[in-house]
């Protein structure tokens, strides 16, 4: 029998970005500052500045001015010196990838202080200075959807103090993307759980997602990522899968850091977090399906543990033949027809059944299961099944307690398959040169 199964979903939420570039501006001499950029030219430089024309030399010292994160611009003093400044992001700069570096930076001039922080409050972000103190370089990182003031003061060659802000704008949460893996972090799996990444956003920079995933294991084996296809063939840009040429070691230890903070998915998709997540297997489990003998041998370690008589699919309705993967267990569940397209009426139909001990083994409702009390005389003798693998109370038990996500069943001899990779976790009937040159 067959049963459906709901799928899972990530968490949505989206992003946009707009470039980012460096404004320059024009500090002393006599010209008159120019109007402020508008919003929205993350990429276009900022408006030129200077000090307007200059007043009397005063008859006492010059005071220091308001703090960084002040509006205010003081008028410099006639002898002050020109010089340049330029910023990363621009002046009212829309749409900043949060993984920009903030920067000042300056020219005939040198930095007295920088202050990059929220505008709606919060603490400011992390910098350094230059060793010739001419380069502010933040070394916190950005939020996302937040406004930020910039302040700065520039001690120029004449010996003044000017100063100057501008502000910044990163991306706003319709253009944020994220990622979810399966199995979860901290999860131990058979050693034919292949890692699926599902991401909340369609992936057009597949390179740079890729790059920004490291997959590393304590048995050294190395792997590739995979896009699903549909029975289309139509390759997804929201799922991709991992796996090394062959299982994974048994008792192994996988490690998988995504840094995905800023890396742009294309569209305009922004990564919105960094992650470390670790899944280890334990020993190897896996049971061959023999639709020749009609049984069922189960290897653990690679050595024969047990043997069951078994009932396949029938030629209306094969089991697919190839390697499946465990990808749940039910203690009980319920089998419609209606999950396999069936209705009162059709030949095959059966009603509403609720059958003991079932593993599922792909989305399209294969399951290992204690076959009905109708079919057990069918056991290692004939098949009568919708595509599942039906045992005796004792065997299905057994199957269920010993097997589980990840663990391996290869069925032999159906002449019909194999399972799509789609279906499930067919990643394993996928061979290695096609797996790796996907186009």
């Amino acid at each position: 029998m067959k049963q459906d199964i709901g799928g899972r979903t990530a968490r949505r939420s989206t992003w946009r970005i707009a470039a980012v570039g460096a404004a320059t501006l024009l500090v002393g001499g006599c010209v008159a500052p120019s109007a402020a950029q508008s919003p929205g030219s993350g990429d276009a430089p900022s408006s030129s500045a200077a000090a307007p024309a200059a007043s009397p030399a005063p008859s006492a010292p010059v005071p220091r001015p308001p703090a960084p994160d002040s509006t205010a611009v003081p008028v410099p003093s006639p002898s002050a010196a020109e010089y340049t400044v330029e910023l990363t992001p621009t002046d009212q700069a829309y749409g900043v990838n949060p993984v920009t570096k903030a920067t000042v930076a300056v020219s005939g001039a040198t930095l007295d202080a920088v202050e990059v922080r929220p505008v709606g409050g919060g603490s400011p972000v992390a910098g350094e200075l230059s060793a010739d103190a001419a380069t502010w370089t933040a070394t916190g990182r950005l939020a996302f959807d937040t406004e930020y003031s910039v302040g700065y003061g520039v001690l120029d060659s004449a010996g003044q103090l000017q100063h100057g802000t501008s502000t910044f704008t990163t991306v706003e949460p319709a253009n944020e993307a994220d990622a979810a893996m399966f199995p979860l972090d901290g999860s131990t799996v058979g050693t034919g759980q292949p890692l699926e990444f599902t991401f909340s956003e369609p992936v057009t920079n597949r390179e740079a997602v890729e790059d920004a995933i490291t997959i590393t294991s304590t048995s050294g084996q190395k792997g590739a990522f995979y896009w699903l296809p549909d029975r289309t063939g139509k390759v997804s840009d929201t799922v991709v899968r991992y796996r090394p040429e062959t299982f994974w070691a048994p008792n192994s230890t996988i490690t998988v850091t995504t840094d995905l903070f800023g890396v742009d998915f294309g569209n305009g998709m922004i990564g919105n977090g960094d992650t470390t997540m670790t899944v280890k297997t334990h020993n190897t489990r896996l049971a061959v399906v023999d639709n020749a003998t009609k049984t069922m041998k189960v290897y653990l370690d690679g050595r024969l543990d047990r043997t069951f008589p078994v009932t396949l699919g029938t030629d209306e309705w094969p089991s697919t033949e190839g390697y499946m993967v465990v990808m749940e267990n039910y203690e009980t569940t319920r089998f419609t027809a209606e999950s396999i397209g069936l209705h009162p009426g059709d030949p095959a139909y059966y009603p509403p059944t609720v059958v003991n001990h079932a593993s599922r083994l792909s989305n399209g409702g294969a399951f290992v299961h204690e076959a009905l009390p109708a079919a057990q005389v069918a056991l290692g003798n004939f098949n009568v099944s919708h595509g599942c693998i039906g045992m005796s109370a004792e065997g299905a038990e057994y199957f269920y307690d010993t097997f589980g996500a990840g663990d391996v069943v290869e069925i032999l001899g159906t002449d019909y398959g194999p399972m799509y990779v789609e279906d499930g976790f067919g990643d394993w009937n996928v061979p290695w040169d096609e797996w790796v040159n996907q186009p």
